[in-house]
């Protein structure tokens, strides 16, 4: 069916109408025509019906079918939005049965693409609004520079947003927010920083949640200072810090492994009103597994099913990992049998993955080839790997990577050059983590060529240059004692704008203590201070070291009292080294007065310590001294009542020592042989002559030399 107007033209519409029925019925091309009359009652009605629906009224809006079949099409796409976010396929669909979105309904969705991460269909949306004519708000731009900054790709946000300053748009606080978070991210903190400081200039006020951000990015980047005065700061200004921000805090301290601090933040979680989640619960898990503290894991984890708790696979995650580790064992004393390993095997059977019809990953395998890899059972760890493979899983260069870190902290370094050949056989490309650990064994070894070696490598691969990789070649550097290189490596990550951290001046200060060069050491605490690096433990440790090496007992004792000042406590290593240098002074009652305060503080003295005392007062053995006596039967009492035996060189130094004031026995020898080894009393001993003896005593004092630069000047960070 067809149609056409005919008009005819006349004074009245009647008239004209009149002539029209003449068509009526008439044959045109073998067709019939049927006239209609309209005299625009029609048309009128409509026009009158659209001028209603534009105006409107508080009564009634006239919306036509039209717009009812939009509207109803809009609000099934914000349903599916709520109700199946997850189901990706569903909500496009109704996205694309809308018949003209509004920019709202752009925006949403932008909105759902950037909570993806899909940058490239976030974009694809918006270039797509903007050709239907609809300009961009805020909140359409914050949501697509949300996408860029989700999927880490912070130089498209950063596109993004010079586009909103082109159009005028101002930057929102959740613009800035978003900014903050990607990245905290992507570890800059410097640029999170920035635009932190760029919105408390241009906002009248600040949230929560970018305050948390911001806090986060510090956290992550081991700012902990920066972050609790950004906490202090928020009180100031009346904002309330949600539970994310305590956990955020309770991480931050984690990663620095600072135990007290953590406690505190929990505490004061609990003191705020907050009841502690799982999450909390699982930041404490984690501080202690990551710490070597497993029995403290396992007692919060009880803690938490009697709040009524249950665990979740990251809680159950740490703890398995925390017994991989075993460095509560390592610290004990113990050592891991078969019946421990197959306990950490049961566990992750217990994830019950056959029954849940979870194909093992290479997620999965990584953990178990580290755990023998670090045992030193490389036949055990390549088994798993030759497993892995038969069971569908492809090595990953992380799967690698822990074969490479295992056999490097057992000191074999060797081995693990090699698995960067089968690393190539099977077609995996070593990454800037592969080399950096090799880089570090070698560094552990002062072989300062091989580490140079592979540190071109990583140059000539295109790899990234990180912090770690200087940090590993610093080591090697020090460790050799060419120092000249390592201020060229210095040099070389200030080019690099690559600020020092604590650990990178703790390796410096180190390497000038190994030299006794107290001067340089001095200056690199002066300079550590102005960048604005606080000095741990580590640090005040090996500049003590320097001050003892270089026979500076009163500067050595100035720094004791400098770090207490700023709130650092002496540990074990610090005492050790103390007691060194005043064995080096010549001077045992300190020595021993020192030992005392060691374990006054709480500290358990350790197999270096009784050795350096022990050493201190022998080498003293001839002055006839009542404290010196006292001091030796006592050290020998302490020492048999912690099962501490000495190796046959100290025992042999010893009793050469010892014989200048007992020839023929006495008290002191008696209590001294207790700490020898079981076969002290054998025949080779007492048949060996005076011209042997005194070799043996010259290589063995070469030893002790060696070890005791390994065990207390040498810091291993």
């Amino acid at each position: 069916m067809g149609y056409c107007f005919v008009i005819y033209g006349g004074p009245t519409a009647d008239e004209s109408a009149e002539q029209a029925v003449e068509f009526d019925g008439v044959e045109f091309h073998g067709k019939v025509l049927t006239v209609r009359m309209d005299d625009g009652s029609r048309l009128k009605a409509r026009a009158e019906e659209r001028a209603r629906w534009a105006a409107g009224n508080d009564k009634r809006e006239f919306r036509s079918q039209w717009h009812e079949e939009n509207d109803i099409a809009c609000r099934k796409f914000r349903k599916v939005l709520e109700t199946e976010p997850k189901n990706w396929q569903a909500v496009i669909n109704a996205f694309k049965s809308i018949p003209k979105p509004s920019r709202g309904e752009y925006g949403l969705m932008v909105n759902y693409y950037a909570r993806r991460g899909d940058k490239h269909h976030a974009r694809s949306t918006f270039e797509e609004m903007r050709a239907k004519g609809i300009e961009a708000n805020s909140y359409v731009f914050t949501n697509l520079v949300h996408a860029y900054a989700v999927a880490r790709d912070m130089r498209g946000a950063l596109s993004c947003v010079e586009e909103m300053k082109a159009e005028s748009i101002e930057l929102t606080l959740v613009t800035y927010s978003i900014l903050i978070k990607g990245f905290s991210d992507i570890k800059d903190v410097e640029a999170a920083e920035n635009y932190f400081k760029e919105a408390k200039r241009k906002l009248t006020s600040l949230n929560a949640i970018i305050y948390s951000n911001i806090i986060y990015a510090h956290c992550q980047a081991g700012n902990m200072s920066r972050a609790e005065d950004l906490v202090r700061e928020m009180e100031e200004q009346g904002i309330d810090a949600p539970i994310d921000l305590y956990h955020t805090m309770m991480d931050g301290y984690t990663n620095i492994k600072e135990e007290e601090k953590c406690l505190i933040v929990f505490e004061r979680l609990k003191e705020c009103g907050f009841p502690p989640s799982v999450v909390s619960y699982g930041c404490l898990i984690n501080l202690y597994t990551k710490i070597g503290k497993v029995p403290k894991a396992l007692q919060v984890s009880k803690s938490m099913e009697s709040s009524g708790i249950n665990h979740n696979y990251k809680t159950y995650s740490m703890l398995i990992n925390g017994f991989i580790k075993l460095k509560d064992y390592a610290k004990s004393g113990l050592k891991p049998d078969a019946v421990l390993y197959n306990i950490i095997i049961n566990a992750f059977c217990k994830m019950e993955m056959q029954r849940e019809r979870h194909r093992p990953s290479a997620r999965t395998f990584t953990p178990i080839i580290y755990g023998f890899a670090e045992a030193g059972d490389m036949k055990r760890a390549l088994e798993v790997l030759d497993l892995m493979r038969r069971s569908g899983c492809v090595p990953t260069v992380e799967t690698y990577n822990v074969l490479v870190l295992g056999l490097v902290r057992k000191h074999q370094i060797d081995k693990a050059v090699g698995i960067i050949d089968k690393m190539s056989l099977a077609g995996v490309r070593p990454n800037e983590r592969t080399y950096t650990t090799i880089m570090e064994g070698f560094a552990a070894d002062g072989d300062i060529g091989k580490a140079f070696e592979y540190f071109t490598k990583i140059k000539d691969e295109g790899l990234k240059l990180d912090v770690f990789t200087y940090e590993a070649l610093l080591k090697a550097c020090c460790k050799s004692g060419r120092m000249q290189s390592a201020l060229a490596v210095t040099r070389e990550m200030s080019a690099q704008k690559m600020p020092r951290n604590t650990f990178v001046y703790n390796i410096l200060i180190d390497g000038w203590a190994r030299r006794g060069d107290v001067w340089e050491a001095a200056d690199l605490m002066q300079q550590m201070k102005q960048d604005g690096v606080l000095p741990d433990i580590h640090t005040y440790t090996s500049f003590i070291n320097a001050c003892c090496k270089a026979g500076d007992m009163l500067k050595a004792m100035e720094i004791v009292e400098e770090m207490k000042i700023a709130g650092v406590k002496p540990n074990l290593k610090t005492y050790t080294t103390l007691i060194k240098g005043w064995a080096r002074a010549s001077l045992p009652e300190k020595a021993l007065q020192c030992f005392e305060e060691m374990k006054l503080a709480g500290l358990k003295p350790d197999k270096a310590a009784y050795h350096c005392l022990m050493t201190s007062l022998l080498s003293r053995a001839t002055v006839a001294e009542e404290y010196i006596s006292s001091g030796i039967l006592s050290i020998c009492k302490e020492m048999v009542n912690n099962d501490l035996i000495v190796d046959m060189g100290t025992a042999v130094h010893w009793s050469k020592c010892l014989r200048q004031i007992e020839r023929k026995g006495g008290e002191l020898t008696e209590a001294l042989q207790r700490t020898f080894p079981p076969s002290w009393n054998s025949h080779e001993i007492y048949q060996m002559d005076s011209h042997q003896m005194n070799d043996t005593s010259a290589r063995i004092n070469r030893d002790l030399a060696h070890n005791n630069d390994e065990e207390t000047g040498s810091l291993d960070f």
